[in-house]
């Protein structure tokens, strides 16, 4: 094996180590992408070489934080260049656009929630799980849902809709309940069994079957790219102080906000940037004066309405938050 290779084969070994651990069996479908970045950055320079990189550093950021399908993009391009072709414009506002990856902090408290959710396991955000237990016995046993499946059943090829566990889904509801699509065309069987699909998930409060087994819908806490959703069944008699561990939730959320907030902080943010703009007007006053040393910081203190034993150090960090 040459140096190349081996040196390919170290970084390849490298990335999926860090993915081992991660849900969704990430190292698994991230192998061959990973393999094909190693393989092709070596011959490409510049600017695609790190907009390429820029990729590859998110296909470490755990997938709920994704805006877009990270891998799907990277594998495309990738096999574009290797057919001779240029990141085109597009691809390249799209990657300009992506923010910096968040940081470790983030990416291990997020990875840590996916294992959970994978599971559909919350118990560690919500403590009521006897409401949940009580509904699901309920409709277990229920012999109208099994009528209702076993009519589905007849009607609709219902395995042709289910995934390798068995798992039928409904159609997923989004934030401010703006489908992507409403429409149902009946003369397409596709949509007529999602039709009558989630009309069965809707009357019994489902968020799909496994088999002939009904899922009940869970209280859940879900991380999303944009921010955090609780979702409280509609059959859930909701107790806020009792059902959910909000100290649990705060820790998750908080885990992505850059800073403090609030009234307070907000007001002094703006008074901070009127007192910075007149200090750039100061600057240029002072310059236009050839002012110096300790006459220029008693006439900007002075402008600013500060003493005059002010530390210039406090005009500075000024200067710098605002750039003036």
């Amino acid at each position: 094996m040459n140096k190349t290779l081996k040196l390919k084969t170290k970084a390849l070994e490298r990335d999926l180590k860090k993915l081992e651990a991660r849900a969704y069996h990430a190292a698994e479908w991230a192998v061959d992408v990973l393999h094909r970045y190693h393989s092709a950055i070596p011959d490409i320079q510049g600017e695609q070489a790190l907009r390429l990189r820029v990729l590859y550093d998110w296909m470490f950021i755990p997938p709920t934080l994704w805006p877009f399908n990270i891998h799907e993009m990277l594998n495309d391009i990738l096999a574009s260049l290797e057919q001779g072709k240029r990141l085109n414009r597009q691809q390249c506002l799209i990657i300009d656009l992506l923010p910096e990856p968040p940081d470790e902090t983030v990416c291990e408290a997020v990875a840590d929630h996916e294992r959970h959710v994978q599971t559909g396991s919350y118990e560690n955000l919500v403590k009521t799980q006897a409401k949940f237990s009580q509904a699901e016995l309920a409709i277990r046993t229920n012999p109208q849902l099994q009528q209702q499946w076993a009519s589905i059943k007849a009607t609709f090829d219902v395995q042709a809709c289910a995934d390798y566990k068995g798992v039928i889904r409904r159609t997923m509801g989004t934030e401010r309940n703006l489908r992507s699509s409403f429409s149902v065309n009946l003369s397409s069987r596709e949509d007529a069994f999602r039709a009558a699909f989630d009309a069965f998930c809707l009357r019994w409060n489902l968020y799909g079957m496994q088999n002939d087994e009904p899922l009940l819908l869970k209280l859940a806490v879900n991380i999303t790219p944009y921010g955090t959703m609780i979702l409280i069944p509609s059959y859930w008699s909701f107790d806020p102080k009792r059902d959910i561990r909000w100290d649990a939730i705060a820790s998750l959320h908080r885990v992505r906000v850059p800073g403090r907030q609030g009234s307070a902080l907000a007001e002094g943010l703006a008074e901070r940037m009127k007192l910075a703009e007149k200090l750039r007007l100061l600057d240029q006053e002072a310059r236009r004066l050839k002012l110096k040393g300790e006459k220029k910081h008693a006439f900007l203190c002075e402008g600013l309405g500060w003493v005059s034993g002010t530390s210039a150090k406090r005009l500075s960090r000024l200067r710098a938050e605002f750039k003036t």
